[in-house]
């Protein structure tokens, strides 16, 4: 073998691999950092609405999904949220804490890129280079060959952080997994995560027609249940609930939407029923819901009743109303899939990944960090945090 090139090489200028580049470059480590797109940070700079939710103010490991819950424990304690806040304070990046203590730049994402990128440039030892595709990574005696369309590198150490298949227009891709099994890892089945459902029943009618209303709303099924703002679009059903809830949804299931999970309707219609016997149930429900919102849940679940005062019915049929309010059942035909999802669900098996330096158990030299893990958060800043906890704790081993 030639003298190495690089100390270390990452794959994918993301998130997780700028995050680790300077990192790795403050221990001495000469960095090599590959990205296929001709910009780096394409995902950083879109998300959360080019606002960049970076972190959470409270990051534990019932955050995170994965096959091996306990993987997330190790790294999310050596490099926490506090850690990333202390860097975005003393770049005086100014930020705000919106619902559920995520935390959002003020200014754009760009002043993390910004950051990540200055880290990177600090110790001028690592080099990163756009438009290249790596067409293959080989073992050899004292590391790795990287085999790119533009050139060949040597390095001991190889970090994997090349994401998941979300957002393909972004770079979303199979290679990270590709390199992970062709090194003898297991991967899980993948899917879309954080994605909005899809209908293609009558529920899609209404989905169409209310598209662009909101309301906060509980979506449930057998596994979980969140409450946040529920969004109609289009094609079905997006929103935090929304996104949050397909992380644990399976095609083919059903789930349930609670329309006013801050009322217990059934003590409510029943006091508006003594107090004001000749109001309409659908001016009752006006009042905590968009008008629009109302005369579509009226189509679906009282349509005969519609113009009867609340004096004229029976307590059990307003029970049966207030039940399907709170319990309305939906069955999505699918999600919107990878082009919109915001992250990948499964992926490289971290049972044969060290969960305290991201090291390959099959194979030394060769880290995995961020997305491409079997590592899936919540929505809320809590990926961003495992891209930067992830790529902190391999960054003291490469």
């Amino acid at each position: 073998m030639s003298a190495t090139d690089y100390d270390v090489i990452v794959l994918g200028a993301g998130a997780s691999g700028l995050m680790l580049a300077a990192c790795a470059a403050k221990r001495g480590r000469s960095v090599l950092v590959l990205e296929k797109a001709n910009k780096v940070g394409k995902k950083i700079l879109m998300s959360g609405g080019g606002k960049c939710n970076f972190t959470n103010l409270d990051v534990e490991a019932g955050h995170y999904l994965s096959h091996n819950p306990h993987f997330v424990i190790s790294a999310l304690s050596r490099y926490s949220n506090w850690d990333f806040l202390g860097m975005v304070a003393d770049y005086k990046i100014a930020y705000e804490e919106r619902k559920h203590g995520q935390l959002f730049t003020l200014n754009g994402s760009k002043e993390i890129l910004n950051m990540l990128l200055a880290e990177c440039d600090k110790t001028k030892r690592v080099e990163i280079q756009t438009l290249h595709s790596v067409h293959s990574v080989k073992a050899q005696q004292g590391g790795f060959l990287v085999q790119t369309n533009q050139a060949q590198f040597n390095c001991e150490s190889v970090v994997v952080a090349t994401g998941g298949l979300s957002i393909p227009s972004l770079g979303g891709s199979a290679f990270g997994y590709e390199i992970a099994e062709k090194f003898g890892h297991y991967v899980y089945p993948t899917r879309a995560g954080l994605v909005p459902f899809t209908f293609s029943d009558q529920f899609k009618e209404v989905t169409t027609r209310l598209s662009g209303n909101a309301l906060d709303a509980t979506l449930s099924n057998e596994k979980t249940a969140f409450t946040e703002a529920l969004l109609f679009t289009h094609r079905g059903l997006s929103g935090p609930s929304s996104l949050q809830l397909s992380n644990y949804w399976q095609a083919g299931e059903a789930f349930q939407i609670d329309f006013f999970p801050q009322h217990d309707l059934l003590q409510l219609l029943k006091q508006k029923k003594q107090s004001h016997p000749k109001t309409l149930l659908r001016t009752i429900l006006g009042e905590f819901a968009a008008k629009s919102i109302v005369l579509e849940l009226q189509q679906l679940i009282w349509p005969a009743d519609a113009e009867l005062a609340l004096g004229q019915f029976s307590d059990q049929k307003l029970e049966h109303i207030a039940k399907q309010l709170h319990g309305f059942q939906v069955k999505p035909s699918g999600t919107e899939g990878y082009r919109t999802a915001e992250v990948t669900l499964g992926g490289v098996d971290t049972r044969e990944v060290s969960s305290k330096t991201m090291e390959s158990k099959k194979q030394k030299g060769l880290f995995f960090i961020g997305e491409v893990l079997d590592v899936t958060g919540h929505l809320g800043g809590y990926n961003f945090q495992w891209a930067w906890s992830s790529a902190y704790a391999a960054a003291e081993y490469v």
